[in-house]
């Protein structure tokens, strides 16, 4: 009664008169029952198969197989009132009227055969149907997992002879079911067949192998099947093939020599297949010593190779391979497997390596490793596990001539030892053998500078120009006098206070800001210096200026199209003493009278043969961002010009990662910071876990060969710039087309998971970000207007009635066709410019003008880079984008020289959205660019998982 008021309590009310209908009914069948656990079914009207419940009254606990997730369900309910009745009753409750299902076999000329019945009421009737489904039987049928099985392996076909095939499968199943019997007499079905016997047996002067007939069946039937005296079983041949039988069948003999055969391997083998019975006391003994676990080594370079192997007798008898005994000798070793598998245990937990197969340890491991051998009793076989024992610690040796460097390492190769402690390793291997520790302080204090050092130092120990500054700090760490050839260039390490001014060309035109002298005079004394640099002043601060007043010699000028007639402008009113010509259109050809050649970066990388024929005695890559790919053919096309001095001009130096940085100073100076895979490794991983030092050791070699210099530090005249971010809340119809674009993303990523498909990312991304703007912008939707668009006009309306101007950017020409609309509702003049535009200087001077409209429109492609348009003091970014400096690129086409009105820049963003996440994501990647450049002490690197993150519910 406790146990059935405890799931009475458990149970929904509803759930429970259910259950009383069904206990009421008689549909509850007890199974089985003992002190601890009851089995019953409960046969549900219109159910195809009764649902077995297990009750534990005990503990208390219960358990269904039904799909029901409410726990109890009415099964448990039913079951539990109809035990309990039965329990208090003794056997007198209501009994069940459901039938059960038994099979009767008969014996025939052709085999057995095979019928099924229901049992109901001490009648039998012939079972036609299928259980589960549409038969013959009453309502109430009672039936098991095992009488469907039953039924599949015959496929239904009941009242026959049953094929010998099916027999296994079927007398399996019926060894489960109670009600089974021969010829009237009740006999168990049982799930094991029987095998053939083995007998080993004299013959002659040697053995016979042969197999005989199980000796315990008593009676043979066609189909199959054979009745023993605990029942019916298959017969099975034990896992011999055909022909094995019949080679058994007849004997195989063995003669005294090959005795250790049979015993060591083909008796064993037989005995994991079928019973053998050895019927001989003339097999020989054998050798009784133990096993032994042995270990192979050879050497193949660096790495070390292990085999490991289980033998009997010293010196070895036999083998033990993948499982059999392989004789060695004429002496048979009486196999302990036990004692094997002790060996086996003990070489997998102590040394992680299993019985003939072959381990690799490379390095250090392969240190490690023979470090352990010495602690444990293990026999080895060959020496090459001795060229990997440890030897003495290395002494470094630096010796510095004038610009040449040497390094001692005490026998060992410096690039190894340097690698081998930048992978955090202890060790280095010796070309003569034995591994040595590292000098782990010394390398701590002076492995950067050294490694910078060995990669910039020719085959002579010349080190290159460049690295002069690193040979410098080396010397000053070491106490050893500074390189001769530091002098002239000292300037640049200290702060570049002692660059000296710079004559301005004879035909330069213009005025320079103070600023703008200092970089001029920076340039040239690279120039002087043999060194290349990065101009990566702040947007707006003139580049361009300071480039052309350093332009001497012939010099190509590589730059976005979009500003190829602007350098044109720019030097004919600066620089009016130098012929330029631009490189472009179907009729170009390179003029060899040019002082400046003007060209794309297009027309760089698809005429890069004719580029690299000329040797140029400047290039300039102007918005040199263009080259941040170093794997791209625009960056090998400009790795491969030819020049005397190579400066880039950028405002943005990194933008997402600090490759970008390697590929512009190694276009300026090749080789300055090393290979790109020890770039990632020394700096942009480093930098990227927060290393501190690494950032720090990074801006200070690069210091000398970048100059950057923000608005807000050398034009303080410049009025201020305030960002501003403008919120609205996206209407219901907006939030759900949001919505179901955010379900649909979040189960494609979900069906992706495991995948490293960045580009599916960024396509659910691109969706989202749609459908934050405009849901008209998502395929399949429609929309007049949106949120953002409603809060920009609102905004546009007071800035014009004000008198400003402003500037509207989407990186989608789609949505700006949106905005259209409005502003002609709204009566505000406007002009566009983006990808299709083709008089771009006409529309710049149409809106700079003071008549000129009060609203541009522009592509955030087209209008990113190369445009002056300060007569606004307004910029709205319709769609934030997770790159800042592609945003400040575009902030900054009214936010430069020339500006004289404060600038307000708007990023509007729609609450709840991606966008929130993306501004989030904007100020990790402007701490990437603050490490490498400025004053941050860590950087967080974009990767893939930022991408997803985005994307996360």
């Amino acid at each position: 009664m406790e146990f059935l008021n405890t799931v009475r309590e458990a149970a929904n009310p509803a759930v429970w008169s259910l259950g009383v209908q069904l206990a009421r009914q008689g549909r509850v069948v007890p199974m089985s029952a003992d002190t601890d656990e009851r089995v019953l079914q409960v046969i549900v009207p219109g159910n195809t198969k009764p649902y077995t419940i297990h009750l534990w009254p005990d503990d208390p606990d219960w358990s269904c197989d039904c799909v029901a997730t409410l726990r109890p369900c009415q099964h448990i309910a039913a079951a539990t009132i109809a035990s309990e009745q039965a329990g208090k009753e003794a056997g007198t409750a209501t009994k069940s009227r459901a039938a059960s299902v038994a099979y009767r076999f008969t014996r025939t000329d052709r085999g057995l055969h095979l019928d099924r019945v229901v049992c109901a009421s001490g009648t039998e009737t012939v079972f036609e149907g299928a259980l589960g489904g549409h038969h013959n039987g009453p309502e109430l049928l009672s039936f098991r997992d095992p009488d469907l099985d039953a039924e599949r392996s015959v496929a239904r076909r009941f009242g026959q002879v049953i094929a010998r095939e099916r027999m296994p499968r079927l007398l399996k199943a019926l060894s489960e079911c109670k009600d089974v019997t021969l010829d009237g007499e009740p006999i168990p079905a049982a799930a094991e067949p029987v095998v053939p016997h083995g007998w080993v047996e004299d013959h002659g002067t040697g053995f016979r192998l042969r197999i005989v007939r199980d000796p315990a069946i008593e009676e043979v039937f066609s189909n199959g099947v054979v009745r023993c005296k605990d029942g019916l079983h298959a017969i099975s041949a034990g896992g011999l093939s055909r022909e094995q039988r019949g080679v058994l069948s007849r004997g195989v003999e063995f003669t005294v020599d090959e005795v250790g055969q049979l015993v060591a391997e083909v008796i064993p083998s037989l005995k994991q297949k079928i019973p053998v019975d050895i019927r001989t006391k003339r097999l020989p003994k054998v050798d009784a010593s133990p096993p032994r676990l042995v270990l192979e080594t050879k050497r193949k370079g660096e790495t070390l190779l292990i085999k490991p192997s289980v033998v009997y007798g010293d010196p070895p008898l036999a083998r033990v391979t993948q499982g059999e005994i392989e004789v060695l000798g004429g002496v048979v070793p009486i196999r302990n497997e036990r004692a094997e598998q002790r060996l086996i245990h003990k070489l997998g937990s102590k040394l992680r390596m299993a019985i003939g197969v072959e381990t690799r340890l490379r390095g250090m491991a392969a240190v490690r490793f023979v470090d352990r051998l010495d602690k444990l009793p293990i026999d080895l076989l060959g020496n090459a596990h001795k060229h990997f024992r440890r030897v003495e610690a290395i002494e470094p040796e630096i010796e510095i001539d004038g610009d040449r460097l040497e390094v001692s390492m005490g026998g060992a190769v410096p690039d190894d030892v340097i690698h081998a402690w930048m992978q955090g390793d202890e060790l280095v291997s010796l070309p003569d053998g034995g591994w040595a520790p590292l000098p782990t302080d010394w390398l701590d204090e002076h492995g950067h500078r050294l490694a910078d050092l060995l990669s910039a130092t020719d085959e002579n120990g010349k080190v290159a120009r460049y690295a002069l500054f690193d040979l410098a700090r080396l010397c000053e760490a070491l106490d050893h006098p500074p390189p001769p050839g530091l002098q002239g260039i000292r300037a640049l390490i200290e702060g570049f206070d002692g660059i000296p001014d710079a004559d301005l060309p004879a035909g330069f035109t213009g005025e320079l800001r103070s600023y703008q002298a200092q970089g001029v005079a920076w340039l040239n004394f690279l120039r002087e210096a043999g060194m290349g640099g990065v101009l990566a002043d702040d947007m707006g601060l003139g580049k361009t200026i300071q480039a052309l007043a350093a332009i001497r010699g012939r010099t190509l000028v590589v730059a976005p199209r979009s500003v190829l007639h602007n350098w044109e402008s720019e030097s004919h009113r600066f620089r009016p003493d130098l012929k330029v010509h631009i490189y472009h259109g179907p009729q170009r050809k390179l003029d060899p009278d040019a002082d400046v050649t003007i060209t794309t970066y297009a027309l760089m990388r698809g005429d890069s043969k004719k580029m690299t024929e000329v040797q140029w005695d400047m290039v300039i890559m102007d918005e040199a961002q263009a080259i941040k790919n170093p794997e791209s053919q625009v960056s090998q096309a400009a790795f491969g010009l030819r020049a005397d001095f190579r400066i880039t001009l950028t405002g943005t130096p990194v933008e997402n990662r600090l490759d970008e940085l390697w590929s512009q100073l190694h276009f300026v100076n090749p080789g300055l910071l090393g290979g790109r895979r020890d770039f990632d490794e020394r700096y942009s991983q480093a930098i990227t876990r927060g290393d501190t030092g690494s950032a720090a050791h990074l801006r200070e070699r690069i210091r000398p060969f970048i100059l950057r210099r923000l608005k807000r530090e050398v034009a303080p005249e410049l009025p201020p710039r305030t960002d501003l971010v403008l919120r609205c809340n996206l209407s219901e119809p907006e939030r759900a087309v949001y919505d179901t674009v955010r379900m649909a993303t979040q189960l494609k990523m979900v069906a992706e998971v495991g995948k490293t498909n960045v580009m599916v990312a960024l396509e659910a991304l691109l969706r989202l970000r749609q459908a934050a703007c405009h849901s008209a912008l998502v395929p399949g939707q429609t929309a007049d207007t949106s949120a953002k668009i409603i809060l920009l006009m609102d905004t546009l309306e007071s800035v014009v009635a004000e008198g400003h101007k402003a500037l509207v950017f989407s990186q989608w020409t789609s949505l700006l066709d949106k905005v259209e609309p409005h502003l002609k509702a709204a009566g505000h003049p406007f002009i566009r410019l983006d990808g299709s535009t083709r008089d771009r200087q006409g529309v710049v001077e149409a809106f700079q003008s003071d008549d000129g409209p009060p609203v541009m429109l522009i592509s955030l492609k087209a209008g990113g880079t190369g445009l002056n348009l300060t007569a606004a003091d307004h910029v709205f970014l319709l769609d934030p984008w997770w790159n800042p400096a592609v945003e400040d690129q575009a902030a900054d086409r009214t936010h430069r020289i020339g500006q004289d009105k404060p600038v307000l820049v708007y990023r509007l963003v729609a609450e709840d959205t991606v966008e929130e996440r993306i501004l989030k994501l904007q100020d990790k990647k402007r701490a990437i660019a603050d490490a490498a450049l400025g004053s941050a002490d860590q950087a967080v690197g974009i990767t893939r998982e930022d991408l997803l993150a985005l994307l996360a519910d």
